[in-house]
């Protein structure tokens, strides 16, 4: 039976994934550190639901993406009369998402079963976050004084494929697909924004189609009250994603990746040294 105490477990987690999904501080790492220290889910219904919840309540914050971005995603659809040139040159088109997808797709379907069954924990999350906030701090030691494409719209397919290649890092929970992907733009020469709204818009297909497969796999799992469960942590996800990205995105034109790298790292330690 769905109770109070599980819509404010659902409602914090939702909160949890909403205002991390999309900082480069790792959304899962956060909801497995909070889940196993706070609530254990895996006990309020079965480690495999669970595991299924994290995955699925990231839809709440793709259609925080897709409310935030509809112009660029009608656009990209063709949905729009501005597709296609902008004042300065050719605009973001769906070929370069493909290509930017590709790595982590085909990664995805060969390590899934692993992943799932290995990899969800906080001794990993631990190694996630010190080895992605290594990867941010050095991609702002490294990456040029002056970025070579300022906007998404210049993006070339090198670069695309480039930072794709950087979002498989973020199937290690803790690593954070935001991290990943955004340090990887900047190693190429692409500004912190232009890095960031290539992967917010490359978040939406590859997080429905990790959410829909996550569906499909543990179908079996979700009773009446694991469902609801999920709906109200989607809900969650969505406002405070909302939220969220907005924030974000002109905070890390100002502040760039190093305070997050920090916090990080001070996040690993105090894990480690207080709970594991």
């Amino acid at each position: 039976m769905f109770v109070l105490w599980d819509a404010f477990v659902a409602l914090i987690l939702g909160l949890v994934e909403g205002m991390t999904e999309f900082v480069p501080v790792s959304s899962t790492g956060h909801m497995i550190i909070v889940d196993d220290f706070l609530f254990q889910t895996k006990r309020m219904f079965s480690p495999e639901a669970a595991v299924a919840f994290k995955i699925v309540i990231q839809l709440g914050s793709i259609l925080a993406v897709v409310v935030l971005m509809w112009d660029r995603f009608m656009d990209l659809l063709g949905l729009r009369k501005s597709q296609g040139q902008t004042a300065t040159g050719p605009r973001l088109n769906l070929l370069q998402i493909l290509v930017g997808l590709l790595p982590a797709g085909i990664l995805y379907l060969l390590l899934d079963d692993y992943i799932d069954t290995y990899l969800f924990s906080t001794e990993t999350v631990v190694i996630g976050l010190v080895a992605g906030a290594v990867l941010m701090l050095a991609a702002e030691w490294l990456r040029p004084s002056k970025p070579k494409t300022e906007t998404v719209d210049q993006l070339t397919y090198k670069q695309a494929f480039a930072v794709g290649l950087f979002q498989c890092l973020s199937m290690w929970p803790g690593f954070s697909r935001s991290g990943s992907t955004i340090s990887g733009g900047i190693l190429m020469g692409v500004s912190h924004r232009a890095a960031a709204d290539f992967t917010f818009i490359m978040a939406v297909p590859v997080m429905a189609g990790v959410s829909f497969f996550s569906l499909l796999k543990h179908w079996e799992y979700f009773t009446p009250d694991v469902i609801s469960f999920c709906a109200v942590g989607m809900i969650s996800a969505f406002v405070f994603a909302l939220l969220s990205i907005q924030f974000f995105l002109k905070l890390i034109q100002r502040i760039k990746l190093v305070p997050f790298a920090i916090y990080r790292l001070a996040l690993a330690a105090l894990i480690y040294f207080v709970f594991l």
